[in-house]
């Protein structure tokens, strides 16, 4: 075998030292460059909590908020995003956002970034400027999140050339405006440069104005071929929602149009997207029925047409919806009885319809006759709101079936009748108790009749109990001490007579020394309630509201009622009350800011100097 010349070896060894010493420079100057724009981009911004503190030093792929390419240094990612993403007030976040916000210029120095896919300023504060031009120009862009970033004036067109794109999300602030309620500072005058985003699935357009599109939007967006998210919401949009000449949008998932001024049907076109996961068509001018194929979405989990003006019936085919999580019809004209059966146990190979509901609304509308069957047999529902219509009858004892139901609500109505004596759901429920996770119940506005039912006192995680005005007869039973959690007890405008019970239960179960040991307020007004009032009242320590006007109460106030530190209204006009009422009546009673104890026949024995703690 020949031997290979020295110096050949030589040459090729000096080639390769070089070939190996220009990548590196290569290398590193692509670090430089790639630093140097992120410096420059730094420059432009205020950051008042020093969330950038860490963009110092060489290796910014480390920096916080930036995501490398491995081996080449190459910045694929810049996340800013404000970690407090809230776009309205919410308790102290709203000034944790404020503060955490970056804000100043944004530096074009963002193109050197050749290889930048994914960047994300949302929930800053980058007002009162445009969205920069030259964003059009970052093809290689994937995700680009400029929402809730107080930008002004006209999205550009050019962001079109991002042919790329699959993420895009310009929502706007929401502003209050005092013509139409809101107003934004982000408008769009021609729709049709998005039809060149070709790779785009999610569209966020929130709180922008569209109100100079027109009806082109549906066109234009139906030409994206694999739009899965669409959020339209709060954008001026109104008159009639056109169909499509064809439906491309064959992988649409959630649409959200809600807070528009669409006058408009139901768009039925939307029924042959299969694909749809989430229709969000709320807070518009909806007229005409419900339709009838809405029950053919196969993948339907959430529906929202509340706050339209939609009447006649609920058809029975909404018991198709077999994955439907969330429905909501409230706030209409719905003027027909509910359905006495509804479809599905067959289509969804279930005992029962819609068997994964969760959330019901109906709320405020004009719905008539009996509560149906089978609603009771909605197995996983957490939410049933009907109230504010004109429904009738008894309240089934089926509704002891609601294992998992935490809120229920049928006030304003007009049902009758005694509450169901027994309940079902011991046995359904596998538990001790009906209504196992039951922590509201609105049953105020009616006319209901007869007495308090025992298995009142066994919702053991019950919150809120509202049976006020309604024509309950009877007694306030000893099992209310019982309602370990509960906050608002309100029984007042009925007809319940005898005393209050001068022991309650609740010490043992509730693990307390005190009955009712959360209740915060507790009215009994307008009743016919006798005798003395009980001591135990003056044990309910966190008490802050106490009405037990216009009854027939007799007998003196007990000392014990001094105790209740956390009272600021305490009403007790209008019985025959009477006795000496001390200092000690009132020494710890310090948040008292409402005192009626006017048509009784009291008797004050107070020091001259005594200061009221009130």
């Amino acid at each position: 075998m020949e031997r290979i010349p020295v110096f050949i070896l030589v040459i090729l060894y000096f080639i390769s030292i070089e070939i190996a010493c220009n990548g590196h420079t290569h290398i590193n100057n692509n670090v430089q460059y790639e630093q140097k724009a992120l410096i420059d981009f730094k420059s432009g911004l205020t950051d008042p909590n020093n969330r950038l503190s860490s963009w110092k030093g060489n290796n910014y792929c480390y920096w916080h908020g930036i995501g490398c390419e491995n081996g080449t240094g190459f910045v694929v990612s810049i996340d800013l995003r404000n970690p407090y993403p809230y776009p309205y007030p919410v308790k102290n976040v709203y000034e944790n956002q404020s503060y955490m916000n970056l804000s100043g210029v944004i530096n074009p120095s963002l193109m050197k970034l050749k290889y930048l896919k994914y960047l994300d300023l949302s929930f800053n504060s980058f007002k009162p400027i445009p969205i920069p031009q030259f964003f059009g120009s970052m093809k290689n862009l994937i995700y680009l999140n400029l929402s809730h970033c107080g930008f002004i004036g006209e999205i550009p067109s050019n962001l079109g050339n991002l042919s790329n794109l699959q993420y895009l999300d310009f929502s706007s602030k929401y502003t209050f405006h005092n013509d139409f309620g809101y107003s934004s500072d982000l408008f769009i005058k021609n729709i049709e440069w998005m039809t060149s985003l070709v790779s785009l699935k999610h569209l966020g357009a929130n709180n922008v104005n569209l109100s100079m599109v027109g009806s082109q939007w549906v066109e234009v967006l139906n030409k994206l071929p694999i739009l899965t998210e669409l959020h339209l919401h709060h954008c001026s949009l109104f008159g009639s929602i056109p169909s499509p000449s064809s439906i491309n949008l064959t992988s649409l998932a959630v649409i959200s149009i809600r807070f528009n001024r669409f006058n408009s049907i139901f768009p039925e076109w939307l029924l042959n997207v299969s694909s749809l996961v989430s229709i969000d068509i709320s807070w518009n001018e909806l007229h005409g029925r419900i339709p009838l194929g809405l029950g053919e979405l196969p993948n339907l989990q959430y529906l929202d047409l509340g706050m339209n003006d939609l009447h006649g019936s609920i058809p029975s085919s909404i018991g198709n919806f077999c994955n439907l999580q969330y429905l909501d019809f409230s706030h209409n004209k719905l003027n027909e009885s509910l359905p006495e059966i509804v479809n599905g146990t067959e289509t969804c190979n279930s005992k029962s319809p819609l068997p994964n509901l969760r959330v019901l609304y109906l709320e405020s509308n004009q719905l008539m006759g009996k509560l149906p069957n089978w609603l009771g047999e909605l197995k996983h529902l957490e939410v049933l709101h009907l109230y504010d219509n004109q429904l009738q009858g008894s309240i089934p004892s089926s509704i002891g079936n609601f294992c998992n139901l935490q809120y229920l609500d049928l006030s304003h109505n007009n049902l009758n009748g005694s509450l169901p004596e027994i309940v079902n759901g011991t046995e359904t429920c596998n538990s001790k108790s009906p209504l196992p996770n039951l922590r509201k119940l609105y049953l105020e506005y009616n006319q209901l009749m007869g007495k308090l039912p025992n298995w009142l006192g066994e919702l053991k995680h019950l919150e809120v109990l509202h049976l006020y005005d309604n024509q309950l007869q009877g007694s306030i039973p000893s099992s209310i001490g019982n309602f370990c959690n509960l906050q608002y007890l309100d029984l007042s405008f009925n007809n319940l007579n005898g005393s209050l019970p001068e022991i309650v239960n609740g010490t043992e179960t509730c693990n307390s020394k005190s009955p009712l040991p959360n209740l915060r307020k507790l009215y009994l007004q307008c009743n016919q309630l006798m005798r003395k009032l009980p001591n135990w009242l003056g044990e309910l320590k966190h008490l802050e509201k106490l009405d037990l006007s216009d009854n027939q109460l007799q007998g003196s106030i007990p000392n014990l009622i001094g105790n209740l530190s956390n009272l600021d209204s305490l009403n007790l006009r209008n019985n025959q009350l009477s006795g000496t009422l001390t200092e000690q009546h009132f020494w710890k009673l310090s948040n008292l800011d409402y005192l009626n104890i006017d048509s009784n026949s009291f008797r004050l024995d107070i020091s001259s100097n005594w200061t009221p703690p009130f």
